[in-house]
């Protein structure tokens, strides 16, 4: 008996790992996040298999559904949105079977990131404009941020930010963010990206509070940075004709000479 979490990706339902959908296809039980993940994945649960939504339920009822499954020797498919390793709280339900000694996996799933980056169209590291992304959020009821984890902080690296679950408190996001980007940085708001229902708000860091006005919903996606819509930036050196790489080697003497 195994407990199989498994990342079922931002929303749209074909944006599921072909392991993830083979594992729900082995696995008697399910235990998905219905808040978030949308109920077309679940067409992939055998015949007669107990789904069980959590939206509703307390880590001790979710610890205790799955400790019956391992007391009948059955196998569950535990979906959360998403990818597992960021806001997925599955750090607390794994110390839990740790604890039980209750066997588990881990299959990654598509970030809502990655999602939305792909809404847009955009690369988020441009060559001369920017080379990291930093995932993170502002302080909510049920998380707070490490002091060091700051709004402002990040913004000082001039990284791209992908600000999660934090749309309800635009203005600061606004206020801490003008003064290291400036106010015409591009940014954009994205709504359940890759749903059937997504919506993408584009602006700058100075029009973002009118062009959003009251389209407020905590699940969107924040980014801020340079590269978004960027044109004027630098072609990597990957293609360039005179790069000499291990796949294509270049002049006389290539510094891998063994794959030409």
């Amino acid at each position: 008996m195994t407990v199989h979490f498994i990342g079922a990706g931002p929303g749209a339902a074909d944006l599921l790992t072909l392991r993830g959908r083979d594992l729900i296809a082995a696995s008697p039980v399910c235990l998905y996040a219905g808040s978030l993940v949308p109920e077309a994945v679940l067409a992939h649960c055998p015949a007669g298999a107990r789904i069980v939504n959590t939206a509703p339920m307390s880590l001790n009822a979710i610890i205790a559904e799955i400790a019956a499954a391992h007391a009948a020797g059955l196998d569950v498919a535990r979906l959360h949105s998403g990818d597992l390793s960021v806001w997925s709280a599955m750090g607390e339900q794994l110390r839990r079977l740790r604890a039980l000694g209750i066997p588990y996996d881990v299959t990654p799933g598509v970030p809502s990131f990655a999602a939305g980056a792909a809404a847009l169209g955009a690369e988020l590291t441009l060559p001369g404009v920017a080379q990291s992304v930093v995932l993170t959020r502002t302080s909510g009821r049920a998380t707070s941020m490490p002091p060091g984890e700051t709004l402002e902080n990040f913004a000082r690296t001039g990284a791209v930010l992908v600000i999660h679950l934090s749309v309800h408190v635009l203005d600061r996001v606004v206020v801490e963010l003008v003064p290291h980007y400036g106010p015409d940085c591009p940014v954009a708001v994205i709504w359940r990206a890759s749903w059937p229902d997504q919506r993408i708000v584009r602006a700058t860091l100075a029009t973002l509070e009118t062009a959003v006005g009251a389209e407020m919903e905590r699940t969107a996606l924040i980014f801020v940075g340079h590269s978004l819509g960027a044109e004027d930036f630098d072609e990597s050196r990957l293609y360039a004709g005179d790069y000499d790489r291990r796949y294509r080697p270049v002049g006389t003497s290539p510094r891998f000479p063994e794959s030409a």
